[in-house]
C-alpha cells in the first residue's frame, strides 16, 4: 500500500522533538520530506524510508 504525503499534511511521528511535542507539518515532498515542527517550527529533512518507520499517523489529509 502506497502512501500519499501533501504539503500542508500534519503528521505524528513516533517520539516527540526537544520541545514536548510530536507534531510536524510536511512542507516538502519528494525524495526527501522536510517537516516543520509545530511547537518550535524547526525545520528537519528525512529521506522517505526515514519518514515512514518514524511516523506514526497522518493527522487530516487536506493540503
Amino acid at each position: 500500500m502506497e502512501i500519499k504525503y501533501n504539503i500542508g499534511n500534519k503528521v505524528i511521528m513516533k517520539k516527540p522533538h526537544a520541545c514536548k511535542t510530536n507534531e510536524w507539518i510536511i512542507t516538502r515532498v519528494g525524495v526527501d520530506i522536510k517537516l516543520k515542527c509545530t511547537g518550535c517550527n524547526h525545520e528537519i529533512m528525512l529521506d522517505r524510508l526515514d519518514f515512514e518507520k518514524k511516523l506514526r499517523r497522518i493527522i487530516n489529509e487536506e493540503s
